[in-house]
């Protein structure tokens, strides 16, 4: 007789586990009382829309091509350094980029700057990485002109390394180049 209580009360607390697991789902607000439904005026109109795709319509400045952000990197936000075919000094007409490089340093002085120098591909591995390191050295001993400190400044040469082989003329001028990355830590 003592079993008949025991599985009725088994029973009974099995139940209560079960249904007092399941709650009532919520259900969904109707779209005429949110902040974007009709009653609240907030109704959007795609064609009101039409001058904010524009950055800076909204205050935004756009990336450049080739921009990338990372943890410990920004690679892109400032123009190349271009040279000419197996020269390392810097062009008259290129000093601007380096000058704007100097003034996010200023601005930013969290940071710090790895510069990259890089060739097209004709010369040898051994060559090339030289010169990259030879452009890199330019940039950096510029930006020391313009008042950067050196231990501001970091140097890698990729020589040929990512270069077009056998490109146009053009895409080896592109590969002829110091990079500028900047450094978050």
């Amino acid at each position: 007789m003592n079993s008949i209580p025991r599985k009725l009360c088994f029973a009974l607390l099995s139940l209560v586990v079960l249904f007092a697991g399941c709650t009532k789902k919520p259900r969904p607000t109707p779209a005429d009382t949110t902040a974007t439904g009709p009653t609240a005026g907030g109704a959007i109109n795609p064609q009101d829309l039409g001058n904010l795709t524009e950055p800076s319509a909204a205050g935004l400045q756009p990336r450049p091509e080739g921009y990338f952000e990372d943890a410990d990197t920004i690679h892109g936000l400032l123009q190349a350094v271009y040279f000419d075919f197996d020269r390392s000094a810097v062009r008259e007409g290129e000093k601007a980029k380096i000058s704007a490089a100097a003034d996010y340093l200023s601005k930013n002085t969290q940071y710090r700057m790895l510069l990259e120098g890089h060739c097209d591909w004709r010369g040898t591995a051994e060559y090339n990485l030289g010169l990259g390191d030879r452009r890199a050295q330019a940039v950096k001993q510029f930006l020391q002109t313009l008042g950067v400190q050196a231990d501001k400044l970091q140097i890698l040469s990729k020589g040929s390394l990512g270069a077009v082989e056998k490109g146009t003329e053009d895409q080896m001028a592109k590969d002829r180049r110091v990079e500028f990355v900047i450094l978050k830590k």
